[in-house]
């Protein structure tokens, strides 16, 4: 067999596999992946869990019925996710002005360890005001997880610290606790308002939606 039917033989091979780890990929993570049952948050009204606000109340989720809500989980000592996903919530909110007054906008920490309701509130005061930091036992931040369906988890680095892994998308709720959507991590803001706007609008019946 001559080298050129080798080099031949082998490109077509390394074709052959690229071309099943793509279409693998799009069965399994990409566009057409099918929709996985049981991963869409579950309505307030169903989660159970008890934790602590950055002011030192006890909440629920039951605080989150009654008006729109925007949820985010992560940590105070995330390097980049947390906070970069905190301002953007930041600028949504000045953007929305008075629509969003009264609107649910809380910070779930997934490591309680370190966010301590302390560290929660001088956390959350370098951020937009209506933005509530909220911590609690471990037992009590999975089972909030839970119910929204984020995932998280504990990376041990160098020097025997950790970080940690977490969703990074933010969940939107109607006032009556019911899902409404999910703002993707970085999403630009003229799709991230626009999907606020339609959370707000299921609860005022207003005609603002875009």
């Amino acid at each position: 067999m001559t080298r050129r039917s080798i080099l031949k033989y082998a490109f077509a091979g390394i074709a052959a596999i690229v071309l099943t780890l793509v279409v693998g990929w799009w069965q399994v993570d990409g566009p057409g992946a099918p929709e996985q049952a049981g991963l869409r948050p579950v309505a307030l009204s169903e989660m159970e869990f008890r934790l602590t606000d950055h002011e030192g109340n006890e909440v629920g989720p039951e605080n989150l019925i009654g008006s729109p809500s925007m949820v985010f989980f992560g940590f105070t000592y995330c390097p980049d996710v947390c906070p970069t996903t905190l301002s953007d919530i930041s600028g949504w909110l000045d953007d929305l002005g008075e629509e969003a007054e009264g609107m649910n906008v809380v910070f779930i920490t997934v490591d309680p360890e370190r966010d301590t309701v302390e560290a929660m509130a001088e956390y959350v005061g370098y951020f937009h005001p209506s933005i509530r930091g909220w911590t609690g036992p471990e037992e009590e931040i999975a089972r909030a997880a839970q119910g929204f369906r984020a995932r998280y988890g504990r990376v041990p680095t160098e020097g025997g610290d950790y970080t940690m892994n977490h969703t990074a998308s933010v969940f939107l709720f109607d006032a009556k606790g019911r899902f409404s959507t999910m703002i993707d991590y970085h999403e630009p803001r003229e799709f991230a308002v626009p999907k606020i706007r339609r959370a707000l609008n299921r609860e005022t019946g207003g005609q603002h939606e875009n």
